[in-house]
């Protein structure tokens, strides 16, 4: 507290400030703290001769006890204070209250306290071998600045301790201040020897000309106060009057900043701006630095860096720090806690089940009827309390009568934890809305979902026309299409020059289709002569193989695998027949069924898989059950057990899935949230899945059971467009060729003769043999025409073009149609033919075209 002088001062034209100082005059770091206040008036003032106020020093001796010296000196401000923590304790009463700490479950010490008494604790927990590998000792300023002054035998005894402490830049204004001082106060302290100085005295050098400075800002006006002390108590606290001019002497404190020996002294939002602090390691005989933690960067450092040379965190968080030497000379970071070895173990409720025992399992020995409790559930709990950044001691304890069965329902065994009973329930117990009112769930660590499972049959109808069920109709239909448009396309490009497709009418059509759907099979035995032909016949048989092999598939599949369907896939149907339907007892679901429409005598209660099993035996008309609801976890079990009898169904309710329960606002659940993830997503759940769940790996997914539709024509159209694309290709440029060669036919040399009239000939002269083909010439090369000749006409005069090429005498008729001895294209017509011998004299190179005779 401060307060202006009462007595007036005629001699100065000072205004001098009363301030109080409470501190323990007769402790070394009192007398330390005191010679730097009055170090700082002296140096401030020198300097400051223009300052119309004087901060004068009323001491008082807290003979450690700082609020009653505090409240003695109550006219004073308070400026500086040095709490001693007492070193009257025993060393007897150190060792018990170490004791104390070993049996806790932490292990990580942070110790605030000044050298006499902190020398004495390490060296009694050296002692009893709390000094040794997986102990954490951290050390605040008190004790980590005096490090230099400790002897070495205390030093021995804090191996591995990490000290934090304020760093002060080393500057030539320190290392002035320093030999002053130290001269300064041994001549007033020759009885100390070598003392030091410390971060103490810094600061309350920089406090005091602070508080000299800001004194000065606020103006030597009223320094009274309100309210005068009214009795001699000395602890009187609530008798301290209220500054008039406190307020301006706080804003202008606030706005003070100037450089003093700690560094730059300034606060920001009302606290003192923080120094950076150095992180050092007690090792060997000494202390090694660490790093450094500055508030703004709040990153530790190798070395401290500016804003100049670093902007960001991550720059000043790649350097590289020192290593740390742990207690018992470790250089792996502790764990930081050990099993407690007085803590109160957690009573975890389980719940006492008949049947699905591969969730919770619980056999009591005959003997000692101590229970033993297994089970899927068990092992995730026991994995993710593993998991923990500390330990945990449980026991389970059955939720049962004393002779031996449930003693009610989950609901039940939940509500125990809200009374007080449990202190957390493991098991299949899954979190709905009703329950989290009373209780505090974890996260899930299963499927989540109410499911309904009915039986399945075979669907599939084996008869006689089996064999067209692989492919749809209109797979059907397109592949015959394609038969005959291939056999079709075959016949135009082979029948002018191959004989395996020449002959009557019928027997050419018959060949035709003959040679396509044999390749089905891949039997047919004309040649294909070709090379248009050969092209198309290749594209073809490589569709053909495809769709053959997939129909001997989706054949094989329809004879073999069964066409398992469920029994019955709407829940409305289940209601509208009025069938019963089954649950696991002691299972909220009954309430689900209810609100869907379910008659509460058509819900049937079992408790194991193979009870439900018996049930769907019965059948719903027999007292048994045409469909099971229960959660999906309890369902994924039941049908790996009877997969081949079982499907899953939709709807699925749903729901959160199986938590932990723990009492509400429990510290555990997040950590034991956070540690279910970890299982989770890590190996140990897998394994934990396998030990219980893979012994029905071996039967298949329900959904497999099914077989696929029938192959249809939305998986094959890419096929047949290849197939058209190449077959129309190969007949256009046919087609092309043949009216170029012929192309004297259709020219209108003759006006007489109809546009109808040349292309009947010209499909006369398509039908007939190409003669000019190398498989209608002998050897000699001499065209061949003794069973076909080529067809010509006498309705116009012939073409010059004609005569150049040809010297034919033929045999007519009064059609125009030419006869054959043997094979004639068209028998009708050799009744209307007049014979005549025609002997032909070809050039084997060109085609043979009898174009026009008059």
């Amino acid at each position: 507290m401060a307060q202006q002088n009462n007595n007036n001062n005629t001699n100065t034209n000072t205004t001098p400030v009363n301030v109080g100082v409470v501190l323990d005059v007769n402790n070394e770091f009192g007398k330390i703290g005191l010679s730097c206040i009055n170090m700082a008036l002296s140096d401030f003032y020198t300097n400051s001769h223009d300052y119309k106020t004087r901060l004068l020093l009323n001491i008082r001796d807290s003979k450690r006890d700082v609020v009653a010296a505090a409240a003695a000196g109550t006219y004073y401000y308070l400026l500086y204070i040095v709490s001693v923590i007492s070193p009257e304790a025993s060393d007897d009463q150190i060792v018990e209250e170490l004791y104390k700490l070993m049996t806790m479950q932490t292990r990580v010490f942070i110790v605030h306290m000044l050298p006499s008494l902190g020398s004495r604790i390490f060296a009694k927990a050296k002692q009893i071998g709390m000094m040794e590998e997986g102990f954490v000792w951290i050390v605040t300023d008190g004790l980590a600045d005096f490090f230099d002054t400790l002897e070495q035998s205390v030093i021995d005894s804090m191996q591995g301790v990490l000290g934090v402490r304020p760093y002060v830049p080393r500057t030539k204004k320190l290392e002035s201040f320093r030999v002053r001082w130290k001269k300064k106060f041994q001549h007033e302290n020759p009885d100390i020897v070598d003392a030091k100085l410390n971060i103490f005295g810094l600061l309350a050098y920089d406090v005091t000309v602070a508080l000299a400075m800001a004194v000065e800002k606020s103006g030597v006006g009223n320094f009274k106060f309100d309210k005068q002390i009214t009795n001699n108590v000395s602890t009187d606290l609530e008798a301290i009057g209220v500054s008039e001019n406190g307020q301006n002497l706080v804003k202008a404190l606030s706005s003070t900043r100037f450089r003093g020996l700690t560094g730059d002294y300034s606060f920001v939002d009302g606290q003192l701006h923080s120094l950076a602090f150095q992180i050092v390691n007690v090792n060997g005989y000494g202390t090694r630095g660490i790093g450094f933690w500055t508030p703004d960067k709040r990153v530790l450092m190798s070395k401290l860096m500016n804003s100049s040379t670093s902007n960001n965190n991550n720059s000043a968080s790649k350097l590289n720090l020192g290593p740390i030497i742990w207690p018992g000379d470790s250089v792996s970071v502790p764990k930081g806690w050990e099993l407690p070895t007085n803590h109160k173990k957690l009573q975890i409720g389980v719940p006492m089940k008949s049947g699905f025992s591969d969730f919770v399992k619980v056999k009591f020995d005959t003997e000692t009827n101590k229970p033993t409790v297994t089970g899927y559930c068990i092992d995730v709990f026991d994995a993710v309390m593993k998991t923990l950044p500390y330990a945990v001691t449980y026991e389970y304890i059955p939720f049962a009568l004393p002779d031996g069965t449930s003693a009610g329902t989950y609901n039940d065994l939940i509500y125990q934890v809200y009374l007080g009973n449990f202190d957390a329930v493991v098991g299949d117990t899954t979190i709905v809305a009703n329950r989290s009112r009373n209780v505090d769930f974890t996260l899930p660590y299963t499927e989540s979902g109410v499911s309904m499972i009915v039986p399945i049959k075979d669907n599939k109808k084996k008869n006689a026309w089996v064999f067209l069920k692989p492919l749809t109709w209109d797979l059907w239909v397109t592949s015959a299409c394609f038969f005959v448009f291939i056999g079709f396309v075959v016949w135009v490009l082979e029948h002018r020059i191959n004989e395996d497709f020449r002959g009557p009418v019928e027997y050419q059509v018959g060949t035709s289709f003959w040679f396509s759907f044999s390749t089905m099979v891949f039997s047919q035995r004309e040649r294909v002569i070709s090379n248009l032909g050969r092209f198309v016949v290749i594209v073809w048989c490589f569709v053909v193989l495809i769709l053959t092999q997939s129909y001997t598939a989706s054949l094989t599949s329809h004879l073999t695998v069964q066409q398992l369907k469920p029994t019955i896939t709407d829940v409305r149907e289940l209601i509208k027949r009025g069938e019963n339907v089954g649950y696991q007892k002691g299972s909220f679901v009954p309430g689900i069924l209810k609100q869907l429409g379910f008659n509460e005598n058509k819900l049937i209660v079992y408790n194991s898989p193979e009870e439900c099993d018996e049930l769907f035996k019965k059948g719903s008309a027999k007292g048994g059950i045409a469909a099971a609801f229960d959660e999906v976890p309890y369902m994924r079990l039941f049908i790996g057990q009877y997969c081949s009898k079982y499907t899953m169904t939709e709807p699925t309710f749903k729901t959160a899935g199986f938590g932990f329960v723990f009492p509400l606002h429990s510290p555990l659940v997040p950590d034991v949230s956070r540690a279910i993830l970890n299982v989770t997503e890590s190996e140990k759940m897998k394994e934990i899945e396998d030990a219980y769940f893979k012994k029905h790996a071996s039967c298949p997914d329900s959904s497999t059971l099914v077989s696929s539709n029938s192959l249809g024509l939305n998986s094959f159209w890419g096929l047949f467009l290849i197939a058209g694309i190449a077959a129309i290709l190969a007949l256009i440029i046919f087609m092309a060729i043949f009216v170029y060669e012929h192309r004297n036919v259709l020219k209108k040399s003759d006006p007489r003769t109809s546009i109808l009239t040349r292309i009947r000939v010209l499909s006369r002269i398509f039908i007939s043999r190409d003669l000019s083909a190398h498989t209608f010439k002998d050897k000699s090369g001499i065209g061949v025409t003794d069973h076909e000749p080529s067809p010509i006409t006498h309705h116009y005069p012939a073409s010059p073009s004609s005569y150049s090429h040809h010297t034919d005498f033929a045999l007519y008729g009064e059609q125009g149609t030419p006869s054959t001895e043997n094979n004639d294209p068209n028998p009708n017509l050799n009744d209307q033919a007049t014979q005549q011998i025609v002997h032909v004299i070809q050039i084997p190179d060109l085609n043979p075209e009898i174009s026009k005779i008059p």
